[in-house]
């Protein structure tokens, strides 16, 4: 297309990164449209969690206030033994993390989420071709079953099975970590007294680990439990677990880590999986962002925020230097942070599990010693990740 006639950019994927990505796109002024195979825009019902530079990014969208209100606003991180429920380590978010990052800390439901970049989606002009799935890329267009969507940029935000991965960055062969997780949201008012705190609770065991923290003003509560097995379970969100026998995993544990799942009426297990860094991020006018860029391991709850992050900066470097140089630049922007997170959610989610419950008390002894000792190197410990800025990153 010539400078003068509108620019046009094809989204393969409807989910939060499809859906921030056309946005920023359309906020710019280019035609935007998003291609998703589902015949209605949903997601299953789980949590994510919107830390400062996920609302950074959201800001630049447009939609930051909307997504403050719709969160639940933790008072902290806690790292918890997993049998004695002791606290080893603590971080303190609202309100001291928006003094330390210029931005707060939410916790959001996954639905809720998609809501709000839907609807400001479809208020600055994208088109959603829902019930179209993207089958692959050509020179000029995202080949879709409706036949061929021409663009001049063509973004692969189809998740963690993206078939358009294979076109950027050939095949790849993630590796089973042998872990599996199991997630799911209980009512509040179906727990005991002090169950669920209004923090984001991390309980550490032996070879396992149980996440859970509230959403939708304290009304309900997502858990993420994470298990270690041999067997393979498939990568995904949709697969029915066993909520009996989730509870017979963590039968010895605090009562109060078992009040969650005891809740529970049922739950969806995945597996996750190791992806290397993939050798490259574009092809052409293709471009990956999110989960088909840079799959990651879930224990630093960054996979949302990293795709928001992407669809801001692949926006502001096409704004910047054009769509052939701005992939460039956007892939040289993004990619050192992308895979320094995914390494570092690697051993975090190491760092959650024992070998052994000598092996937890030794491994909670040392953090809760450097929690006490060092409290200002803990409370930095993850500056590096809330402090980014999106919209002020250079491209």
């Amino acid at each position: 297309m010539s400078d003068r006639a509108q620019r046009s950019v094809a989204v393969a994927g409807g989910g939060l990164g499809g859906l921030a990505a056309a946005l920023a796109f359309a906020r710019m002024g280019w035609r935007a449209t998003v291609v998703e195979r589902a015949e209605a825009l949903r997601e299953v019902g789980a949590g994510i969690q919107l830390s400062p530079n996920a609302i950074k990014a959201l800001d630049h969208l447009g939609v930051g206030d909307e997504a403050r209100a719709a969160g639940f606003a933790p008072q902290a991180v806690e790292l918890r033994a997993w049998r004695s429920g002791r606290l080893a380590w603590r971080l303190a978010l609202n309100p001291q993390i928006e003094r330390r990052h210029g931005a707060p800390y939410r916790q959001i439901h996954r639905a809720d989420m998609l809501d709000i970049l839907a609807r400001a989606a479809l208020a600055a002009g994208v088109e959603l071709r829902l019930g179209c799935e993207a089958l692959g890329v050509s020179e000029d267009a995202l080949q879709t079953d409706r036949g061929p969507l021409r663009a001049d940029l063509i973004v692969g935000a189809d998740g963690v099975r993206s078939r358009l991965r294979a076109a950027a960055a050939g095949a790849s062969s993630p590796r089973f970590s042998g872990n599996v997780a199991f997630r799911g949201l209980v009512r509040a008012d179906r727990l005991p007294g002090g169950a669920a705190p209004p923090c984001a609770t991390v309980w550490m065991g032996p070879r396992r680990h149980l996440v859970h923290y509230p959403l939708r003003g304290g009304e309900i509560v997502n858990f993420v439990a994470v298990i270690e097995r041999a067997a393979w379970t498939e990568e995904g969100w949709s697969r029915p677990g066993d909520p009996e026998a989730l509870r017979a995993e963590f039968a010895d544990w605090h009562p109060q880590a078992r009040a969650i799942l005891d809740a529970a009426d049922e739950t969806f297990e995945w597996g996750l999986f190791g992806h290397d860094p993939l050798p490259s991020w574009r092809r052409g006018r293709l471009a990956l962002l999110g989960d088909a860029a840079h799959p990651t391991t879930p224990f630093l709850a960054q996979g949302a925020a990293m795709a928001f992050e992407d669809a801001v900066v692949l926006s502001r470097a096409v704004a910047a230097h054009g769509v052939a140089d701005g992939l460039v630049a956007y892939e040289a922007a993004r990619k050192p942070r992308a895979t320094r997170l995914q390494q570092a959610a690697r051993r975090t989610g190491r760092r959650f599990h024992a070998r052994t419950a000598l092996d937890g008390l030794a491994k909670f002894a040392a953090l809760e010693l450097f929690a006490r000792l060092a409290p200002g190197r803990a409370a930095a410990l993850n500056d590096w990740i809330y402090g980014y800025d999106p919209a002020r990153a250079p491209v």
